[in-house]
């Protein structure tokens, strides 16, 4: 990666009212070569972050750069930015070729150059022999792939995803996901991707920007995010979680002490807790839950008792109750001894002080 982002966004407003701002001063490298992804629930600011990017919407405030240029005034077809849309925005009277052709003609580029491009870019996404064909003609993941190639046959610098897998069923959503991000690899463009869908951000990105109400609450690396969220809101958002709420009673350091209670009190680690007496929520990964934990092992153990046993393949998710909740969720591995489970009994169950997170409340 270089030392200059190839996007830069400096202090950047969006306001469509005068009052109400959709996205707060926002400040963001992206840099070149990557895959950062705007994560984030509708009406967060990605998708208007994106569209500022691309030019279809003007910043109200600030500045942004793309390659060192101020581009706030800059018309959307002169930015030379790739673009894929939800809806794969193909022009159904062209076929497959003509429309990969489109972006090539507008830039002047002559008939064989024009021919070699398609090629490539057909070939790029496995859809050589289609170049004939009209969208019609083609499933949704083809022509997914097609809006995919006419993004790329002019060799952007920079590529930008607006939810572009969102129409797909699931399973050809998920194959998608390995495609794009093999030809971003292959290929070493800069992407930046628009999902309201976790697992999809976590599969395919560098870096995840996580959006709420118009403010990145966390950037990161994938397993950063997961493992190490910084507030609720992220630690939510991002993969499945139990949450508990109390007080801090005591804190060294990275270190508290969080009274659930008159009788409970859990071991945590500190992140954005700061003094005794604060409210806070723990964050806690159904994963890192075992059950029936030998006692040196961990620093927090308590009785539960099990509501629901269910079988998904892999795991077995059960809910259990535990200090004064009913919806907590523990993932007990498929393995030979996971048959030891019943509904209605009592176990006991245990995690480590670095698994569960003091955050905000």
């Amino acid at each position: 990666m270089s030392n200059n982002p190839l996007v830069r966004f400096q202090n950047v407003q969006k306001s469509y009212d005068g009052k109400i701002l959709v996205v707060k001063d926002l400040n963001l490298d992206v840099e070149t070569g990557e895959f950062l992804t705007m994560l984030g629930p509708s009406g967060s600011g990605k998708t208007t972050c994106l569209m500022m990017l691309a030019g279809f919407e003007p910043a109200t405030h600030g500045e942004i750069y793309l390659d060192d240029q101020p581009i706030n005034n800059v018309p959307p077809h002169k930015r030379g930015i790739g673009m894929v849309f939800q809806n794969y925005a193909l022009f159904p009277h062209m076929t497959v070729a003509e429309n990969l052709a489109f972006p090539l003609e507008v830039r002047s580029m002559s008939v064989s150059e024009r021919k070699d491009r398609v090629k490539r870019a057909l070939d790029m996404v496995q859809l050589g022999e289609f170049g004939n064909r009209r969208p019609a003609q083609l499933s949704g993941g083809q022509q997914q792939r097609v809006a995919v190639a006419r993004a790329l046959v002019f060799d952007p610098a920079l590529v930008l995803m607006d939810e572009p897998l969102g129409a797909l069923d699931k399973n050809l959503r998920e194959q998608m996901q390995y495609e794009i991000k093999h030809i971003h690899e292959n290929l070493g463009v800069t992407v930046v991707y628009v999902t309201h869908d976790q697992s999809e951000a976590l599969t395919m990105s560098n870096r995840i920007a996580v959006f709420n109400d118009g403010v990145i609450q966390q950037l990161a690396a994938p397993d950063e995010l997961y493992e190490r969220p910084e507030n609720a809101f992220v630690a939510q958002f991002i993969g499945e979680n139990n949450k508990l709420s109390g007080t801090v009673t005591e804190i060294d350091g990275d270190s508290c002490v969080v009274k659930i209670n008159e009788e409970s009190f859990v071991y945590a680690k500190a992140v954005n807790v700061s003094k005794r007496g604060e409210q806070s929520t723990l964050s806690l990964r159904p994963e890192r839950v075992v059950i029936s934990p030998k006692s040196d092992e961990v620093q927090n153990m308590f009785e539960a008792r099990v509501l629901e046993l269910i079988y998904l393949g892999d795991h077995i998710r059960t809910r259990i109750a535990l200090l004064g909740r009913e919806d907590f969720i523990v993932k007990v591995p498929n393995s030979a001894n996971h048959a030891f489970l019943q509904e209605g009994e009592l176990v006991t169950v245990g995690w480590l002080q670095e698994d569960c997170r003091a955050l905000d409340a």
